[in-house]
């Protein structure tokens, strides 16, 4: 009888889960789940967290904005950040967003919004500066990132033709804008022009990319100029800004002053005067989704006064004065006609259903997950069952409810979990407590496949050209074969046929043996593309040591984590030595965490590839991160916005001097460091007497220690 995860097991494994998601979304632009499966993830620990207070940490995904930026462009800080938008659902939920507007506001106020479609693609700020003859020209070009520091993708921008390279005195003038500005908005891949780039890709052999959203993020941050003006790519603005402060005293005249300066903005925009008109936009809104050529997936609501926006300000990651309305999620009916298993990298079984065809929100859809067992049950859904299917975020399809059907006589069979792996025939296995099903065996081609994957992608080794394609050939599969056995497609399954050549690599440790002479066996790989690989290969040994941790796909190790064994330990060999009690002594590692670390190096096939990957030349040592003693024995709790830290800096510079840092305020907490928006941490701090500090004073403490305090 399996025992009930305690509160903390289950936060945990919510926190896990989504930091795992946003890594894909917001690093790697590989999105595995909805915005609205995502979004539940969120509510349910934000309801977790909030039944027991004492549990949250200032490093939960509740916590912070975003992602961060990926490796390959020059990170520069934002002017001010790049926040997220909190969501509605339904109209209730819009209401009650437009009562606390108004609540928030004197009554003698009358207030107006402005409603926008939500674009479905990349944020993008925009920087100009003086040019010659008064005119203004774009100097930088930043993404999103993490919110508060960006990725400068200035050369790639500069590519789209809708961005203006410069702004003519006349257009500054007839604008209202100084020679100095920031404009942000949303980089999109219009419909055809992702139809066209999938078909070239096909044509290349190469797997099509999921949708527009992504292929648009994909772009941006390709490092070759050229192939991002071929994708053609549009650009919609709708913020401006001087010196990272709203420029214009009110939305409407932002959008105004955009369109006379020259910059594309979306036509489906329009003031109104009370939540009511709102809905109405909404209502007129969603039915133009399969017209527009772009993809939208809700509509945004602002206040249109710059001034109420100011007085109203901001939660700890998003605006109190603007609010994403999400569009319900675009569903059709069609059949489960079978259900195949994928073994993913840490040999979890995914039940994946097979669907006869269906068109839904722009895609012919013939696969969706089932997530694992549990669901299968919860849905009730067997094969042959009428299905619906969602496509929420336009990502991963997946099946919500079983259609009724009245004296259908298809047959219809229970879905049944194979008991043994389905590549390598080893007996599965579910822990207790655990949902999944895995393959224990490390040698399991399916998850030779995934850590191939893995380990060479661009947030870990970054080994440019070694895709999916190719760590299928170098299995043994032929191309023609992959493609056949690809059938999952934006699910990443690995191929379930024998190769029918002999393979090159039997493990991540055989990538740093491979010659050129092996490469030129391969199909589609000529002199030029073996030298490339070759030298991305190389190139790889240089990693720092958190990415060769992350490289090694320990169970529950993620970016963070790898991160922080990097800078505690300093090297392969501390880690390798530390004990659970060891591990757990860092912030980001707890039991579950420690135990998985063990268990991966007490292995034997683990030791070894990790002296293979030694031998090969590979980065073992980091600089070892000394903590100071000047907060030794001090508890820090951070509550709202700090004039220029953020969250993260605050809390590593307290780290650094042999603090720590609490989510939550008791009597044993020594100081509560406060900004603006501060809510009931300050609240409570004062009930309990607890100090609290002023960006300013945890600096003086930082420098001079407890004595100032």
């Amino acid at each position: 009888m399996r025992t009930a995860p305690t509160p903390g097991q289950q936060i945990e494994a919510l926190r896990d889960e989504l930091r795992h998601h946003e890594h894909l979304y917001y690093v790697l632009d590989e999105p595995k789940i909805t915005d609205a499966e995502y979004d539940k993830l969120m509510n349910r620990l934000k309801k977790l967290e909030a039944e027991h207070p004492a549990l949250i940490t200032p490093d939960s995904p509740t916590q912070r904005v975003g992602g961060k930026p990926r490796e390959g462009f020059v990170k520069t800080p934002h002017s001010r950040p790049m926040l997220s938008l909190d969501n509605a659902y339904n109209e209730d939920e819009l209401r009650a967003w437009g009562q606390r507007v108004r609540d928030a506001l004197p009554a003698s106020e009358s207030v107006q919004f402005v409603c926008e479609l939500k674009l479905d693609g990349l944020s993008v700020a925009l920087h100009y500066g003086p040019g010659s003859h008064g005119s203004a020209q774009l100097v930088r070009g930043l993404t999103r990132g993490d919110g508060t520091i960006g990725e400068d993708v200035t050369t790639n921008v500069r590519t789209i033709r809708s961005v203006p390279l410069s702004v003519s005195a006349a257009k500054l003038k007839a604008a209202g804008l100084p020679q100095s500005f920031e404009v942000r908005g949303e980089v999109v891949l219009p419909q055809a022009a992702f139809v066209k780039m999938n078909e070239d890709r096909v044509a290349q052999g190469l797997a099509p990319a999921v949708n527009p959203r992504n292929a648009a993020a994909g772009t941006i941050r390709t490092l070759e100029p050229n192939i991002v003006a071929q994708r053609r790519l549009d650009y919609y603005a709708y913020f401006l800004l001087e010196n990272g402060e709203m420029l214009l005293p009110a939305q409407s005249a932002t959008l105004d002053a955009l369109r006379a300066a020259g910059f594309r903005v979306n036509q489906h925009a329009r003031t109104v005067a009370n939540i009511e008109n709102v809905i109405g936009f909404i209502q007129e809104a969603e039915p133009l989704r399969e017209t527009l050529g772009y993809e939208i997936d809700g509509v945004v609501i602002k206040v249109d006064s710059t001034a109420q926006q100011r007085r109203l300000g901001f939660t700890g990651k998003a605006p109190r004065w603007a609010i994403a309305y999400k569009f319900p999620a675009r569903a059709a009916t069609t059949r489960l006609e079978d259900v195949l298993f994928q073994v993913g990298r840490t040999g979890k079984l995914t039940p994946v259903a097979a669907l006869a065809p269906v068109f839904v929100g722009g895609t012919t859809v013939t696969r969706a997950t089932l997530h694992n067992a549990d669901e299968i049950e919860r849905l009730g859904v067997r094969i042959g069952d009428l299905v619906e299917v969602e496509r929420g975020g336009d990502v991963i399809p997946k099946i919500t409810h079983v259609v009724e059907e009245k004296g259908s006589k298809t047959p219809r069979h229970k879905i049944t979990f194979p008991a043994e792996c389905p590549r390598c025939k080893t007996p599965l296995v579910r822990e207790e407590g655990e949902v999944d099903w895995r393959c224990v065996n490390a040698s399991c081609p399916a998850r030779l496949e995934e850590e191939l994957r893995h380990f060479a992608s661009r947030g870990v080794m970054n080994i440019e050209g070694l895709g999916e394609v190719l760590v299928a050939q170098l299995l043994g599969h032929s191309i023609a074969e992959h493609e056949a056995d690809d059938a999952l497609g934006e699910n990443g399954d690995a191929p379930t046929g024998a190769p029918t050549r002999k393979a090159l690599v039997h493990s991540v440790a055989d990538i740093y043996t491979l010659k050129k002479e092996d490469l030129l066996t391969l199909e589609r790989i000529g002199e030029k593309s073996a030298d490339s690989l070759l030298e991305q290969i190389e190139r790889s040994k240089q990693q720092p040591l958190n990415r060769v941790i992350l490289g090694l796909g320990i169970r529950h190790v993620g970016e963070r984590t790898a991160q922080a064994l990097a800078d505690e330990f300093g090297s392969m060999d501390a880690l390798i030595a530390a004990s659970a009690d060891d591990l757990t002594r860092i912030n980001d590692v707890g039991p579950k965490v420690a135990e998985a670390i063990r268990e991966y190096f007490d292995n034997k096939r683990n030791l070894d590839l990790v002296k293979r990957l030694r031998t090969e030349g590979l980065t073992f040592t980091a600089e070892k991160r000394v903590r100071g003693t000047k907060l030794e024995g001090l508890t820090f709790v951070l509550t709202g916005t700090l004039p220029n830290l953020t969250r993260e800096a605050a809390k590593e510079k307290i780290e650094s001097a042999g603090g720590k840092v609490s989510g939550s305020v008791s009597k044993k907490t020594s100081y509560v460091v406060a900004g603006e928006e501060a809510g009931s941490k300050l609240d409570k701090a004062n009930s309990l007497g607890v100090p609290v500090l002023d960006e300013a004073a945890l600096l003086r403490l930082l420098e001079h220690g407890a004595e100032v305090a």
